[in-house]
């Protein structure tokens, strides 16, 4: 990794980070506004830094990290009841709605990479991830060209997040169903969750139910809170 892009992504967690903790903190409704415009600046810069040709760094497998912290914003660990119904709704502005399994999702196609994890709250991992790409399900359902925005539900409480749509096309935006060499786990999404290296952790949707291409811009769970809406690197 060069020297340049280690400090572009600092500049962009540090950024993130800095109104995260700040938007722990309920300041009242003196204070919301100023966060509100520290979170504005960071996705003004990291939208403007971004590139769909721009790829993450590669890591050799045997670099992973040993420990890789999970998240959720229920009491415990989400998991389906009957895993073998789930399907992900995909709708919105679309030719065709679907409504897909896990495995109509693998049939689109998979790729595997083994990347860093950045989470807003400073911690790093590497680990290795397979999935579909995103756009491959957008060619699948057929986009349509008002769409601007892609929203991403969950079975996780009531977590959700939107992205713009360039950043949902980028080709290492994948639909994931692998950690690590094995499928993916309840701790990490079960049984698929959004990834992609060119964001911060809290953007990864997990527990997927619902894709919606949209022209309307999506809110977040964080983000209605006052995190930062694009959450690049």
């Amino acid at each position: 990794m060069t020297k340049p892009e280690i400090d572009r992504r600092a500049f962009l967690i540090a950024g993130a980070a800095a109104a995260a903790s700040a938007c722990g903190w309920d300041g009242g409704k003196t204070l919301r506004p100023v966060l509100g415009l520290a979170s504005g600046f960071n996705d003004w810069v990291s939208a403007r830094l971004f590139s769909s040709s721009r790829m993450a760094p590669k890591f050799d497998p045997g670099r992973r990290t040993s420990s890789f912290p999970s998240y959720f914003i229920s009491p415990m660990t989400p998991e389906l009841p009957n895993p073998s119904a789930w399907r992900l709704e995909v709708g919105g502005l679309v030719q065709t709605p679907l409504a897909l399994s896990l495995d109509d999702i693998k049939a689109l196609g998979r790729v595997s990479y083994t990347v860093q994890h950045h989470c807003v709250e400073g911690w790093s991992a590497i680990a290795t991830w397979a999935g579909t790409p995103l756009r491959a399900l957008a060619e699948r359902v057929g986009v349509r060209p008002e769409a601007r925005y892609v929203q991403f539900d969950s079975f996780d409480e009531d977590y959700y997040n939107g992205w713009d749509l360039k950043s949902a096309m980028h080709p290492e935006t994948i639909l994931a169903f692998g950690f690590n060499d094995r499928d993916l786990m309840p701790d990490h999404g079960a049984p698929l969750r959004l990834y992609a290296p060119h964001k911060l952790g809290y953007k990864l949707t997990k527990y997927l139910t619902r894709v919606t291409f949209t022209d309307q811009k999506p809110g977040g769970y964080w983000e209605d809170q006052g995190y930062p809406w694009f959450g690049g690197l």
